[in-house]
C-alpha cells in the first residue's frame, strides 16, 4: 500500500483522485471506480502497490507492437483493478477482482524484483499491461526508473483514459 501521487484533499476527509478522467471523489472508508485506491482518513492509498496479480513472458508484437524491439520478447506485468469495465474483457477475472471493496489480491513484488526477473531472463523490456496501468501507476513508475537505470525500456499498453494531471 503507497500513497498516491495525484489527487486532491477535499472538504472534511473527502478526496479527489486525479489519476484518471473520472476523477472519482471519494469519500473515506471507500474506493474509486478501480477498485483500487481507497480514502483513509483523508489520504488516498493504492492498496495494489507492488501486489503482482499477473507475470508472463510475452512477444513484444502481442502489446500490439510491430517495429519496437521487433522479435523480442518483454517482461508483462500487471496489478488487479482498472478504470473501465469493459463487457468483452478478456482480462476481466484480475481487472473486475477488487469491485466492489474485495480484498486486494497479487504477490508482493518489490520494483527491483521486476527488474532482476527482466535481466535474468535477458529481456529488453518491461511491459505494464493486461490491466490499465494507470491504476498501479505509482508502482510501475517505481519499476520504470530501476528499468532505466538498467538500460531496460518500458512499455505502457494503456486505454489511455488518464486525467491531465
Amino acid at each position: 500500500m503507497e500513497e498516491v501521487l495525484l489527487y486532491q484533499k477535499l472538504d472534511g476527509k473527502k478526496v479527489r483522485c486525479q489519476n484518471c478522467a473520472h476523477y472519482c471523489n471519494v469519500l473515506p472508508g471507500k474506493r474509486g471506480i478501480c477498485g483500487v485506491r481507497e480514502n483513509m482518513d483523508g489520504k488516498l492509498y493504492a492498496l495494489n502497490y507492488g501486489k503482482i496479480i499477473a507475470c508472463q513472458i510475452d512477444p513484444i508484437e502481442k502489446k500490439p507492437l510491430y517495429h519496437f524491439l521487433p522479435h523480442t520478447y518483454s517482461l508483462s506485468i500487471a496489478t488487479v483493478g482498472c478504470n473501465f469495465a469493459c463487457q468483452n474483457c478478456q482480462n476481466w477475472q484480475i481487472s473486475q477482482a477488487p469491485k466492489p471493496q474485495k480484498p486486494i489480491l497479487g504477490k508482493e513484488t518489490a520494483p527491483q524484483a521486476i527488474v532482476d526477473i527482466a535481466l535474468q531472463n535477458s529481456l529488453p523490456s518491461i511491459s505494464y499491461t493486461y490491466t490499465e496501468p494507470a491504476i498501479f501507476s505509482e508502482y510501475a513508475l517505481d519499476v520504470m526508473k530501476l528499468a532505466g537505470t538498467r538500460g531496460l525500456k518500458n512499455v505502457w499498453v494503456s486505454n489511455g483514459f488518464w486525467s491531465k494531471e
